[in-house]
């Protein structure tokens, strides 16, 4: 024997109930948090809601860590770091009992998933620290009653939806599978439609953070400034035609999704369809309310989402 095979590391391999209990770790996880997502996951093969649920539960700590607002932002910064370095550590087979990491690096060797794009999800969750509060708790205030733009066009926009919604796209059609290249950018712009509807839905809560996602060209193309978003009061009739803007390319955005769908394997098409018809009847119902997400926030009641993935569980059986 050489030295070098000798003194080679021995490659950690959890047992089968080490991985069962991981999983079910990652699926309690998802249960809890997930919501509108979780929907879609229960339409999914088991071995492939597993999956999704460890990706799932590794992107929900990551969040955990970003909004943490007991820390300063440094600290969430080396906080990341320090899960991204664990992460690393698990995927080069050192021994870890971390359930989300021992379930998330079978799923990632299982489905090929490459190790980018995990790192690009772990990224993607730490964009908005540029938006925490400031230590100063009076400034805080300012920077909530006077958010500015964050974005000057609406590419700019689209960079940061890459990072924090695309790239989950990304990472749920190599679980899902397909083998036409096309399947790529059409799961980037379906990402993007989902996040843009969250920020369309979520615009009081977020200017109430500081935090102002539609880029300036838009806003001075619809004659509005930032401050119009955090008045006390809002016009909405003044406010209307830039949600209006962004939920017309969210809609534009949904039509990549459905041509997506016969693109990833059949036992998959589903919980696809699930996901987007779930988050795009979210958008209409924000549209049939002309745009009012300024009061009680708009969602899907349990029932409507239940009614969806019965739909998607029909269309897997037949």
């Amino acid at each position: 024997m050489t030295a070098a095979v000798g003194n080679a590391p021995i490659q950690f391999a959890p047992t089968a109930s080490q991985l069962e209990m991981a999983y079910s770790v990652c699926r309690s996880i998802a249960r809890a948090t997930a919501k509108n997502f979780y929907y879609g996951f229960m339409v999914l093969p088991r071995r492939k809601r597993n999956a999704l649920s460890a990706v799932y539960a590794f992107m929900r700590h990551c969040d955990d860590i970003a909004d943490d607002t007991t820390l300063s932002r440094d600290d969430r910064q080396n906080r990341l770091a320090e899960w991204l370095d664990k992460v690393h550590r698990a995927l080069a087979a050192q021994s870890t009992d971390d359930p989300v990491l021992l379930a998330l690096v079978d799923t990632q060797r299982t489905y090929r998933i490459p190790i980018g794009l995990l790192d690009q999800l772990a990224f993607g969750t730490a964009a908005d620290l540029d938006y925490s509060q400031p230590e100063n708790p009076g400034d805080a205030v300012l920077v909530a009653g006077l958010p500015t733009a964050r974005y000057q066009t609406f590419e700019e926009l689209r960079q940061y939806c890459y990072g924090v919604a695309s790239v989950v796209g990304l990472v749920c059609i190599k679980i899902f599978g397909y083998r036409d290249p096309a399947a790529e950018p059409l799961a980037e712009r379906c990402g993007l439609a989902f996040q843009l509807t969250n920020i369309i839905r979520d615009v009081k809560e977020d200017v109430g953070m500081g935090r102002l996602y539609f880029p300036q060209e838009d806003l001075a193309q619809c004659g509005l400034s930032a401050a119009d978003l955090a008045a006390p009061r809002i016009d909405l009739a003044r406010v209307r035609p830039l949600l209006a803007l962004e939920a017309r390319r969210a809609l534009d955005c949904y039509r990549a999704g459905e041509e997506l769908i016969p693109l990833v394997n059949e036992d998959s098409q589903p919980a696809l369809w699930v996901l987007i018809t779930i988050y795009r009847r979210l958008l209409e119902k924000i549209i049939a309310q002309q745009y009012d997400v300024f009061g009680e926030r708009v969602q899907l009641g349990v029932r409507e989402k239940l009614t969806v993935m019965g739909k998607g569980i029909l269309k897997r059986l037949l």
